[in-house]
């Protein structure tokens, strides 16, 4: 309806606004005419129709005026760990098994599964990068990494 990107409270509101502004002033034009009871009521339907079109057309009009202003919400995804380091939180990590915690560019920390494919000895505490996500496992890529290099790092 052209009302996405607004919460829905500033829309039903704007939308319930302009169509009373507009019935109201209908009605105000309405009643200056005198009009027989049937010719009356079909304007006052007409008018109503009216104020619903107008409500509809500058609410959606002023959503995408304020949507260039509000931030663009992008869905989080398993892809933006990558590149990321983690914590290892199991006793090892190797092909078949392993967890790890990772910090999201939010602040916000997950409990992801691991595996690696290289020798690299990755213990509880020790710290790995995140290479790759394998979305039939559900499990990402490690491999060891120094924390001192993280780009992330505060």
């Amino acid at each position: 309806l052209g009302l996405h990107g607004v919460p829905v409270t500033v829309s039903l509101s704007t939308m319930i606004a302009v169509a009373w502004f507009v019935s109201l002033s209908g009605t105000v034009l309405l009643d200056r005419f005198d009009l027989s009871d049937p010719l009356t009521i079909a304007l006052g339907i007409l008018l109503l129709a009216i104020a619903l079109v107008c409500a509809w057309a500058v609410t959606s009009a002023l959503a995408l005026a304020v949507r260039r202003f509000l931030p663009d919400h992008k869905e989080p995804s398993r892809h933006d760990f990558i590149g990321r380091v983690c914590v290892v939180r199991t006793g090892r990590v190797d092909r078949d098994f392993g967890q790890a915690e990772v910090t999201a560019a939010d602040g916000s920390t997950a409990l992801i599964q691991v595996r690696q494919t290289g020798e690299e000895s990755l213990t509880a505490g020790s710290t790995a990068l995140i290479v790759d996500y394998d979305p039939e496992g559900s499990f990402f890529w490690v491999t060891a990494y120094h924390a001192e290099l993280d780009p992330h790092r505060s």
